[in-house]
């Protein structure tokens, strides 16, 4: 009875580290022989320690009781002395049980560990009474009523270790990194060429407009060389009007009496001067140069409207 909490104990170990119930003891098949493996030796240690226990009081009734009477003294010391052998002997089994349970956390934890995982046990269930009878009652269905013999699966003495486990992991989480970072990089060349096109047909569209803009300052230059001639040809006629008026005052009544029809010839010169202007526009703006220049200009108007809507999709937001 002093070594029945070992096994218990040890069983609970298991159902703290796998709490997912797939079967009697709440592991998967796998983990479950894993702990009637466990059990098996914790009988073992167990029956050895009562055979122990028993050699003792075994070894005082061979060597002590070969008289039929003993003093209270006498009793007294040999019940010290069993005490002592026995307390010895219990001691001695539990500090090597408690080693044992260390190992055997060691190894799950190592394994663990391999994987870079952290595992956490409750220490406070590991008196659950519920969950104890649960596991006394798993021993007695697994050693008591069945009496067969272990199979070749379950007296497996040492864990599986795990030792390619986490780096291929580790390898395979690189590799997606590398091929998600080539994909990356592939992603990144198109969206640089792309941008270098942009900038090559804004660089080609900022051209045009300039020339378009060239065009249309020659257009108003040539319009002012017209009305400056036309400036020109007036500014003369008042000139020679004027010298007319300086030239003798003594012919400044015949002046007088030309100066109407010089008028008269002014206002006719200017009706034709605003004549001639007028069909010199309309003449200007029927020939084809002027037609073509036109629809060139707003040919080009819709293509600066075009590009201007281009370039407003390759600019970045604010």
């Amino acid at each position: 009875m002093l070594t029945l909490p070992f096994t218990y104990f040890s069983v609970y170990l298991s159902l703290c580290l796998y709490p997912y119930l797939q079967a009697e003891l709440g592991l998967n098949e796998h983990h479950q022989n894993e702990a009637i493996n466990y059990m098996r030796f914790a009988r073992f240690k167990r029956g050895q320690c009562l055979k122990t226990v028993d050699s003792c009081f075994q070894d005082l009734k061979d060597s002590r009781l070969v008289e039929e009477t003993f003093t209270v003294d006498e009793v007294i010391d040999m019940l010290d002395g069993l005490r002592t052998v026995v307390h010895s002997e219990v001691e001695s089994e539990l500090i090597n049980t408690t080693y044992t349970n260390v190992l055997l956390l060691r190894q799950l934890f190592s394994q663990a560990e391999k994987w870079y995982l952290k595992l956490q046990t409750d220490v406070s269930e590991l008196e659950n009474r519920e969950l104890l009878e649960q596991v006394a009652e798993f021993e007695k269905s697994e050693f008591t009523s069945s009496n067969k013999k272990p199979s070749a699966d379950l007296i497996k003495p040492k864990l599986a270790p795990l030792h390619e486990g986490g780096s291929e992991l580790l390898n395979k989480t690189v590799a997606c990194l590398q091929e998600e970072n080539e994909k990356l990089k592939t992603r990144l060349k198109t969206i640089e060429t792309q941008a270098t096109a942009a900038l090559d047909e804004k660089s080609k569209l900022e051209k045009s407009l300039k020339d378009l803009q060239m065009i249309q300052g020659d257009q108003k230059t040539n319009e002012n060389q017209d009305i400056a001639e036309l400036e020109s040809k007036v500014a003369a006629l008042k000139c020679q009007f004027e010298k007319t008026l300086n030239d003798s005052t003594a012919n400044q009544k015949f002046l007088e009496e030309n100066l109407a029809t010089t008028k008269h010839d002014l206002l006719k010169v200017q009706s034709q001067l605003s004549t001639a202007e007028k069909e010199l526009e309309k003449k200007f703006q029927q020939t084809a140069a002027y037609r073509n220049m036109k629809e060139i200009l707003a040919k080009k108007n819709e293509q600066i409207k075009d590009l201007r809507k281009k370039l407003s999709k390759y600019e970045p937001e604010d």
